[in-house]
């Protein structure tokens, strides 16, 4: 069975990365053309750690769809679900994947609000269809961000169980697997004790 990967990244969380990247390197900038080194220990540190947590939050996640499993990666952890882990793919408040061993919810693809769900049309509804068996909700349509990705994994999902790869029982190796970002926490708790330092010193 052939499939290509694919990854999802909300768009407005990079452009909204770079933004704030900017902004803050501006004012590390203005801090060395002023010749002000003591602000910049100050309020140096803050701004570092404004941009750590922005690109934490927004650039670092995504869902990333393979042939062999299903990768969210969140602020501070990164699970593996493999294909027969997956029991159904929910989008109320963001995607959701129910698994055995729990729900997995992306930070990446949030369900719309109710502003874009009022402009979007029935027949996107229509083609959002759940194959497992679930009626559409709003974040289900396909031009919203939890929409697009559940439809890719849910139609992957369907053509898997069809071909019969899911009929065994999910075994301990089979199931999730969660990596912690142990660097992203070490970064951000670093710029805010720096941070929390600079003012207070």
């Amino acid at each position: 069975m052939r499939f290509s990967a694919t990854t999802f990244r909300p768009m407005f969380g990079r452009v909204l990365s770079v933004i704030i990247a900017v902004i803050a390197a501006g004012g590390l900038v203005g801090y060395l053309v002023a010749g002000d080194l003591p602000g910049l220990l100050r309020g140096g540190w803050g701004l570092l750690l404004l941009i750590a947590i922005v690109f934490a939050l927004f650039w670092f996640p995504r869902v990333h769809v393979a042939e062999h499993e299903v990768t969210v990666r969140n602020v501070f952890s990164t699970v593996h679900i493999p294909w027969p882990a997956i029991i159904s793919v929910d989008t109320k408040w963001a995607l959701t994947i129910r698994t055995p061993d729990g729900l997995v919810t992306a930070w990446a693809s949030p369900a719309p609000n109710r502003y874009a769900t009022q402009a979007s049309s029935q027949s996107a509804a229509r083609v959002a269809a759940d194959p497992m068996g679930f009626a559409p909700r709003p974040g289900d349509l396909l031009e919203t961000e939890s929409g697009a990705v559940a439809y890719v994994i849910r139609r992957h999902w369907e053509d898997l169980r069809e071909a019969g790869h899911l009929d065994a029982p999910v075994l301990e190796g089979g199931r999730l697997r969660r990596d912690i970002h142990w660097a992203t926490i070490a970064v951000l708790a670093g710029l805010t004790a720096a941070t929390v330092l600079g003012f207070v010193l």
